[in-house]
């Protein structure tokens, strides 16, 4: 393992082009990306001086199609090379990226393309060809579509990209751009409304990944695996743009479903990823817990809590104590085993996006996993807190990334200040002016507390606080992590705004349900009856026995529909869209507080 660092300083690269042009000087033979071939099943690897190649022919084509610097070029293409080739041409030209979502319900994407003015865009194949053409009346202003494979249509703006790009002798160019100009437009998924375009910059996003290289080790030996959306900011600056800046590996995970797999055969050492994730391992160890002898259990969580303890000793947080004499035996038999699972190579796991239960920290941490888990937004590129390696505390955010400041404002709403902080909304000016101060202030949405070592503490979201009738307030979300953890429950939504109580809505894994119906007798499709819902009751009140007692789930309503992104309950990031969710389910609301 390299332990020497090669970072590419921000006035070094210059722009977003310019990373790559200076990566590929520094290192052009070295292993940037590493993709799974379909047609051969193996893994393929692209060195940096093929990706400044392929980058090349890009720039070629959209010179061709008089794309010229301002313009806005579009993509829906799950991660890959040929996205990072595509992207850093357009960044060397001074191209506008407009990353859609690959998982978007088509009717959004078509908003974000004709919303941004985008004039190309490059997609995939077949599959999201079929589903984007019902909606290509609504984006007349796409001068090309570009597909990775091809596709048997007769569309006249359509070409395939083996087709469209030619060879070329042309080096790749890297302009010499003001780092303010405008590099991408990223839209919001979208949980409240239509998507807004953030706005920014090549500097917004260098400094962002700087800073983050000042937060956690990253070496030209490490190897990234990116298995979320390149859409999403916290891959796109964290996987992709920052090991471009540390000369660091990707490897482009087949799919989420395969991830398990991938992470076992490509042992990539920093992963970084949603809570979602590490809330799916953490419900799969328990479900094999459940199952497995009383004797596996009771060395799982020895196992967790000395673990733990060892890391609040290392933290300089807690004593020394006769039980880590314990570890090298539980080590071997829970923790590497565990730990094996993951690749075995991890060095650090990175969760943001969203909360991570502080408990699933913690489990995690004691077996070995140190999850650093930050804060940030789309608007901030996205990074403002991240906790480090040395100071980390699960149930904080962590402290400001540097060069950012953080304050606490009017009922307690997070503030921040930095280079990150987005140039505003496409097309939007009052929008931006909603959140975004004269001197710099970017409101947010989320209130916070910051402890005396800096370390911020996110306790609720502006929109989200929930007021009983009673006046009692509460933010749901730690509630809803906390009824999540159990494996039963795949979704789950919090309801009592002017209510007398709080209720839920759940979606149940089904696979758990199918279980548990079968052990205790219950019909599989029947969730509709009152013993069904005593012990969904039960358990939702285990989970949240160390809440207040205003803070207990009185009735609940469960469907084995899965929330997903295409039935619109979802974001692409998996967030649940609480407006579209109390819209399908408003008469299962209105019965849970009948009779009441």
């Amino acid at each position: 393992m390299t332990t020497t660092t090669d970072f590419i300083s921000i006035d070094a690269a210059g722009s977003l082009g310019g990373l790559l042009r200076e990566r590929a000087k520094r290192s052009p033979n070295a292993i940037a990306y590493r993709d799974f071939n379909l047609d051969s099943q193996t893994w393929v690897d692209r060195t940096w001086r093929d990706i400044v190649q392929e980058a090349a022919r890009w720039q070629a084509a959209f010179k061709r199609q008089g794309l010229k610097a301002g313009d806005r070029v579009a993509l829906i293409l799950r991660n890959c090379s040929h996205w990072a080739a595509f992207d850093q041409a357009a960044m060397g030209l001074g191209l506008v990226i407009v990353p859609v979502y690959v998982e978007d319900r088509p009717e959004n994407s078509a908003y974000c393309l004709n919303d941004s003015g985008a004039k190309l865009l490059f997609l995939e194949g077949d599959e999201h060809w079929r589903r984007l053409k019902p909606v290509l009346g609504q984006m007349p202003q796409i001068e090309r579509f570009v597909t990775m494979r091809k596709v048997a249509d007769d569309e006249p703006r359509l070409v395939c990209a083996s087709d469209w790009l030619q060879p070329t002798s042309a080096a790749y160019v890297a302009l010499s751009l003001d780092a303010s100009s405008l590099a991408t437009i990223v839209y919001t998924s979208g949980t409240t409304g239509r998507p807004k375009g953030v706005m920014l910059s090549h500097r917004n996003i260098m400094s962002n990944a700087w800073s983050a290289l000042q937060t956690f080790a990253v070496y030209p030996s490490d190897r990234f695996l990116s298995f979320l959306p390149l859409s999403h900011m916290l891959e796109r600056m964290s996987g992709y743009y920052l090991p471009i800046m540390a000369g660091a590996t990707v490897v482009y995970a087949r799919s989420v479903a395969l991830l398990a797999e991938d992470l076992l055969s490509q042992q990539p050492t920093i992963l970084v990823s949603v809570p979602r994730i590490y809330e799916r391992v953490y419900a799969r160890i328990n479900a094999q817990l459940a199952i497995g002898s009383p004797i596996k259990r009771k060395l799982f969580h020895l196992a967790s809590s000395i673990g733990w303890e060892r890391f609040e000793y290392q933290q300089k947080r807690g004593p020394w104590m006769p039980s880590f004499l314990l570890w090298p035996i539980l080590e071997k038999l829970v923790a590497g085993k565990i730990m094996a699972r993951l690749g075995g190579r991890l060095r650090t796991a990175i969760a943001g996006g969203a909360a991570l239960a502080p408990d699933i920290s913690k489990v995690f941490i004691g077996l070995g996993l140190p999850i650093l888990q930050g804060y940030g937004l789309t608007e901030t590129s996205p990074l403002l807190t991240v906790n480090r390696a040395t100071d980390n505390q699960p149930a904080s955010v962590g402290q400001a990334a540097p060069a950012t400041e953080l304050k606490v404002g009017d009922n307690n709403v997070l503030l921040a200040r930095g280079p990150q902080v987005m140039l505003g909304y496409w097309n939007n000016p009052e929008a931006t002016k909603a959140v975004l101060s004269d001197d710099g202030w970017l409101n947010t949405g989320d209130q916070a507390r910051i402890d005396p070592s800096g370390h911020v503490y996110i306790t609720g979201r502006i929109k989200d606080i929930i007021v009983l009738a009673n006046g009692e307030k509460l933010p749901p979300v730690e509630m809803e992590l906390a009824i999540i953890s159990d494996s039963l429950f795949e979704q789950v939504m919090i309801l009592g705004e002017g209510k007398p109580y709080l209720t839920a809505l759940i979606s149940l894994n089904l696979e758990q349900w199918n279980k548990l119906a079968a052990q205790a007798g219950f019909p599989v499709d029947n969730l509709n009856t009152e013993v069904v819902h005593k012990l969904l009751l039960e358990r939702i009140g285990a989970r949240l026995s160390s809440f207040p007692g205003y803070a207990q789930i009185r009735r609940v309503t469960a469907t084995l529909t899965p929330w997903t992104v295409d039935s619109g309950f979802l974001t692409p990031t998996l967030k649940v869209k609480r407006a579209k969710v109390l819209e399908h389910f408003n008469r299962d609301i209105a019965a849970l507080y009948e009779n009441k």
